[in-house]
């Protein structure tokens, strides 16, 4: 008979046992002490979102790393763990696997357990029984806020291009328009002349300057430097600004303000870009409105409540309907069509954003519009 062979000391000392999981005796260090933490603490490493889930969409297990970003969910359903709500959502990849066992790569919105909205790419594929019948689904959530951030930012450089190449020649083309009036006029010793293409060169100055300052702001991130100031001293400025150019529209200009307004945390210089804007497109307003030869334009700083107050911006002019309206703060979308860029309007939705405010608008064609920016009175100094 032959003989047994024994594994030794020194043998079994080459292949270390876990489980059914063997390592080799050339395997680094760093990966043995990983194989030592076990399969369940190699998947909480793991940098995505990953949970188990029945076929009525319970979750038996979840990764650390999920469990870091939305906290304990073993036991409820998935949608009440990513989006705090009471039913599955409409083109859910889980569901899609537990129907055709294959598998299923959706995008979902979440919700973290700290409030915030994030953007998934969820990955979901299916755990078989022994009879090849689908028993659980794991999904697998990667965050990918950041990757839609900056697809973002590179599709509002290529809109910013695209749309406001055309301002811009438009804007040149009038100052061109404006110096040869100017120059007619010069040669000709016509002071009217002179004065009418001047004035057409002031208005296109004035349409640059606000068209860069807009693109300056959108186009950087910024966070907005507080300071105390009155909400009735930036009205009676930013108004101030505008008085000649209301006269020459045949429009009354009006400010109105509540002096017992108390000093509030805003970024003054934001607020003024703000205010700007929308007098801006109250002015546009009017003018598209050929149907009255006088309009009013109202800036107003009041209380709102208790713990807010209100910027508003009302005009008398050609107004919008409420298709225009949802649209108005969509990126790029102009009430002027293919006259305008819109970026003036987007702009002010930012600047509200930033300040933690709600932007409201109340409109009616042929009626005019009214724009109220509702902020808090008790805003932290750094926002």
């Amino acid at each position: 008979m032959g003989k047994k062979k024994h594994q030794n000391k020194g043998e079994r000392s080459n292949s270390l046992e876990h489980g059914s999981t063997k390592v080799p005796p050339d395997t680094p260090r760093g990966a043995r002490e990983l194989t030592d933490l076990g399969y369940k603490a190699i998947i909480d490493l793991l940098p995505c979102y990953l949970t188990i889930q029945d076929r009525s969409f319970q979750i038996l297990q979840t990764n650390q790393t999920f469990r870091n970003d939305f906290g304990e969910a073993a036991g409820k359903k998935c949608y009440e763990a990513y989006k705090k709500g009471s039913e599955t959502c409409p083109s859910c990849p889980v569901a899609k696997t537990f129907a055709d066992k294959k598998v299923h790569i959706g995008e979902e919105t979440v919700q973290l357990a700290d409030g915030a909205l994030a953007q998934m790419i969820v990955y979901a594929a299916p755990v078989l029984d022994a009879f090849g019948n689908v028993a659980a689904v794991i999904e697998l959530s990667t965050n990918i806020s950041k990757i839609k951030e900056m697809q973002k930012e590179l599709t509002f450089l290529g809109q910013s291009i695209a749309t406001l190449s055309h301002d811009i020649k438009n804007i040149l083309e009038g100052l061109q328009g404006g110096a040869y009036v100017v120059d007619e006029g010069l040669k000709d010793e016509d002071k009217e002349l002179v004065n009418r293409g001047w004035s057409i060169v002031k208005k296109n100055i004035a349409e640059v300057s606000s068209l860069v300052r807009n693109i300056l702001y959108s186009s950087k991130k910024r966070h907005p430097t507080c300071e105390l100031v009155a909400p009735e001293a930036l009205v009676r400025e930013v108004v101030g600004l505008f008085h000649e150019k209301a006269k020459s529209l045949n429009i009354e200009l009006k400010e109105l303000y509540n002096p017992r307004l108390p000093l509030v945390n805003l970024d003054p210089v934001a607020i003024r870009r703000m205010l700007s804007n929308l007098i801006w497109n109250a002015f546009e307003a009017c003018e598209n409105d050929r149907e009255k030869a006088v309009h009013t334009v109202s800036v107003r700083a009041d209380f709102y409540d208790g713990n807010h107050f209100l910027f508003e911006v009302e005009d008398d002019g050609i107004g919008m309907d409420e298709s225009t309206r949802e649209k108005l703060f969509t990126d790029f979308y102009s009430t002027k069509g293919t006259a305008g860029t819109g970026l003036g309007l987007l702009v002010v939705h930012k600047i509200v954003t930033e300040h933690g405010g709600k932007i409201e608008v109340f409109t009616r064609p042929g009626k005019g519009s009214l724009f109220r920016v509702l902020l808090s009175m008790r805003q932290p100094r750094n926002l």
